[in-house]
């Protein structure tokens, strides 16, 4: 063979998963025919994150004046912020090749296609592998209506040419409420369309009622409980047709409506690789697919589409295959962000996942942020924890507000270890913050599940 290991996508998986198993000795190649770092380097978190942050700045102007300062806010100049963020997302880039260089893993900047299980066609090459890793992603997606292709998915709103002064998104999931908070604060008029009747689908009731309700306080428009029916061009504008036939002009129409992993004409049955219904790979605790020697990880498998995920799944297996250090990792109490406007954060269970179990306790918090009262801005926080009634384990944590994120990250070294309530209840907070909300929480707001428990 030419490869002990062979690495289809040059993403977060694929990536450490190259290098690891080269710095364990193993003879390693890897492929990638778009961008160096996948998706969340070049069009997903990193990029997405600083177009978060420099709303933020806008917002911030704002605010000032309550606190005394008086800043005259000029009009934003999105060439420049692009500019600077392809600049950061090229430096980026190079930092991906250099780790792998440094590595001693050979690079191909070419498709790699599965001739037969262990021979692929790598740029009209012909490389053969012991094995093979296949960490290839996911794409986005359009509806599939009348026009579709006058929209944009969001790997184009990172490379507009101008910034637009009223855009439609069509959905409701975390890249359509970052992006419809995105948008606002840079001065665009946003409409938010989806056919649920709150965004944030898999999420809990109390937060997607929040979000909602920050949503329109920014002065987004929402249009829930409606479907895109066509899309229409009128000179260099966008004519979008919803719902009960109204009709929405906008000088950009965003499709925000899913993601899908990155499977097709990969040769995957020139190679015996299940896949499941929606196109994902089929993989084992162990991320081993169909065909024994071939793996796969990341989005392309389709269970929790997170960047650290993948990055974890990559390292694990070139230490299992190539580091005489077999492990694997656990999908359970992950955490995980929105990057809306107010953020949203959360670790381990909903409250109703957690009720289906048995009855827990649910404590939650709702406050203008201390900023705020200075600010004059109309923004909550919101806060919950959900604890096992029995065990009085910590099953869930969730927040909805400023430094959500930041906060969530230390919350989740709690839930993973298995901290309870009393945990919470004896550590001392740090005041004055809003985290220090979550170690003060001492009045239960309700208690869930004691139905389903009945039953």
């Amino acid at each position: 063979m030419d490869f002990d290991l062979f690495v289809i996508g040059g993403g977060s998986a694929g990536v450490r998963c190259a290098r690891i198993s080269a710095g364990h000795g193993a003879r390693v190649g890897i492929a990638e025919d778009r961008f160096w770092g996948g998706t969340c380097v070049n069009v997903g978190c990193v990029p997405k994150k600083l177009l978060v942050q420099a709303g933020e700045y806008g917002a911030w102007a704002d605010d000032a004046a309550g606190f005394g300062w008086k800043i005259k806010k000029g009009p934003h100049n999105w060439r420049k912020l692009i500019k600077a963020k392809d600049k950061e997302i090229a430096r980026l880039n190079g930092i991906y090749r250099r780790l792998l260089e440094g590595a001693h893993a050979q690079i191909f900047d070419a498709r790699a296609v599965f001739l037969d299980p262990h021979t692929l066609d790598v740029g009209g090459q012909r490389i053969t592998a012991e094995r093979i890793v296949i960490a290839t992603g996911g794409h986005p997606e359009r509806v599939q209506i009348p026009g579709a292709e006058l929209g944009i998915i969001s790997d184009d709103a990172f490379f507009l040419p101008r910034m637009p002064e009223r855009v439609a998104i069509i959905g409701s999931g975390y890249i359509a409420v970052e992006f419809a908070g995105i948008f606002q604060a840079l001065g665009a008029q946003v409409d938010l369309i989806y056919r649920q009747p709150l965004p944030l689908r898999g999420f809990y009731q109390d937060l997607r009622e929040g979000l909602a309700e920050a949503l329109g306080q920014q002065g987004i428009a929402q249009h829930p409980g409606c479907r895109p029916l066509k899309l229409e061009a009128d000179g260099d504008r966008r004519v979008l047709t919803f719902g009960e036939n109204q009709k929405l002009r906008a000088d950009l129409v965003f499709f925000a409506t899913g993601r899908r992993p990155a499977t097709e004409k990969l040769g995957l049955d020139n190679a015996g690789v299940t896949l499941n219904d929606k196109g994902a790979v089929v993989v084992d605790a162990n991320l081993r697919t169909s065909a024994p020697h071939i793996y796969a990880m990341g989005d392309v498998t389709d269970r929790i589409n997170l960047t650290p995920v993948a990055t974890a799944e990559g390292h694990a297996l070139a230490d299992s295959l190539f580091g005489r250090h077999p492990r694997s990792i656990s999908l359970q109490n992950v955490p995980s962000a929105v990057f809306s406007t107010p953020p949203i954060a959360t670790v381990g269970l909903t409250e109703e996942q957690a009720a289906a179990r048995g009855p827990v306790d649910v404590y939650v918090s709702k406050f203008t942020p201390m900023r705020h009262t200075l600010s004059g801005r109309t923004r909550r926080t919101m806060m919950k924890l959900v604890v096992d009634q029995r065990t009085q384990r910590v099953l869930g944590v969730h927040m909805l507000g400023e430094d959500a994120p930041e906060i969530m990250q230390g919350l989740a070294v709690a839930v993973v270890m298995g901290a309870t309530k009393a945990d919470f209840d004896r550590t001392i907070g740090i005041h004055p913050t809003a985290a220090e909300e979550f170690v003060t929480l001492r009045t239960r707001t309700r208690v869930s599940g004691v139905a389903q428990a009945a039953e």
